[in-house]
């Protein structure tokens, strides 16, 4: 029983994450157009709309509490395995919203602090342009 409740808290963890990433990109401009978004068994957090730029999303949430500040940046989750996974649930929306336009592949990192309340958002990053087709397929040293 002590599986199901890690793995509930992590889960309100994330969900509460992209909660938070959905309000930044809507407050920076974007228009969210899909969440939680599933093909071929994988899936898209948010698929959002820059303009012309169709914006594929990841969120990573990590608690602050939870980690040494030594730990690397929650970004770091999303492994070259994560990215072509993405990718490829990208092309299939692609394939059935052909006039989607241009595409861009980003990771929004939020950090949250335990409080009396529970969990609260205490800093968003966003990383724009995280990686494409190309650097997807390279170790994190060897992009760009």
């Amino acid at each position: 029983m002590k599986i199901l409740k890690i793995g509930t808290e992590k889960r309100r963890l994330g969900d509460l994450g992209e909660r938070a990433a959905a309000r930044y990109l809507r407050r920076h401009g974007y228009r969210i157009i899909e969440r939680n978004y599933v093909a071929d068994g994988h899936e898209i957090d948010i698929i959002a709309r820059a303009k012309d730029t169709l914006v594929f999303v990841e969120v990573k949430t990590r608690s602050v509490g939870a980690a040494s500040p030594m730990e690397e940046r929650p970004a770091s989750a999303v492994t070259p395995e994560k990215q072509r996974k993405i990718l490829r649930t990208a092309s299939y929306y692609k394939a059935y919203n052909p006039d989607s336009g241009r595409m861009r592949f980003d990771i929004i990192e939020v950090m949250t602090e335990d409080t009396v309340k529970g969990p609260r958002v205490s800093e968003i990053k966003h990383l724009i342009g995280a990686f494409n087709k190309d650097t997807a397929y390279l170790p994190p040293w060897r992009r760009r």
